[in-house]
């Protein structure tokens, strides 16, 4: 390996060119390299270097615009839907209010509703009551009529004899052949 570093650095190879030629001093040729290299790409890379930092600026307030924007949107439909929600606050607080106001009268229709078919039991019942009692009446009526008719034929079975029997059945035809004379 020496061989070929040797071959490169060797002053019998290179033909000297006057005061041109390899400094081996690595302390005096870097910073003078160093210089050359920053010099070229400051001269030529000025230019690229503008060009990307203005591409870079460009798509930086592009950005920003965009952001800009896409904010002053947000906040539009922010305030819409902050609007639609009042909005649909206020209907619900209308909805409950009548929703109250509806189950309130619904509640009054109901003890309304309840309170006529009470009534209405009532005087079923009542009605009911008068008939049961006018039934009772009517049964204690007949059997009063029975016991006084039965009452009545015994006593008259027990006061009439077979002679005044058979002038009340000839009284009787009499008077039922009467009414056939009065009919013809």
């Amino acid at each position: 390996m020496k061989n070929v570093t040797d071959s490169f650095l060797s002053w019998g190879h290179w033909p000297s060119a006057g005061s041109f030629g390899f400094n081996t001093d690595i302390l005096a040729t870097n910073p003078i390299n160093l210089s050359v290299v920053l010099g070229v790409l400051i001269f030529f890379g000025k230019g690229v270097l503008n060009d990307l930092l203005d591409n870079r600026k460009q798509r930086i307030l592009s950005t920003i615009r965009n952001s800009e924007e896409l904010r002053k949107g947000a906040i539009e439909q922010l305030e819409r839907a902050r609007t639609r929600l009042r909005k649909v606050e206020i209907e619900a607080d209308e909805y409950r209010m009548n929703g109250y106001s509806e189950i309130e009268r619904e509640k009054e229709n109901l003890i309304n509703a309840t309170c006529d078919t009470l009534e209405r039991l009532e005087n079923y019942k009542n009605e009911t009551l008068h008939f049961e009692q006018q039934r009772a009446i009517n049964q204690v009526r007949q059997r009063v009529f029975q016991q006084a008719l039965q009452g009545a034929l015994g006593t008259l079975n027990s006061c009439l004899n077979s002679e005044l029997h058979f002038r009340t059945i000839r009284a009787n035809i009499g008077i039922l052949g009467a009414m056939e004379e009065i009919t013809d």
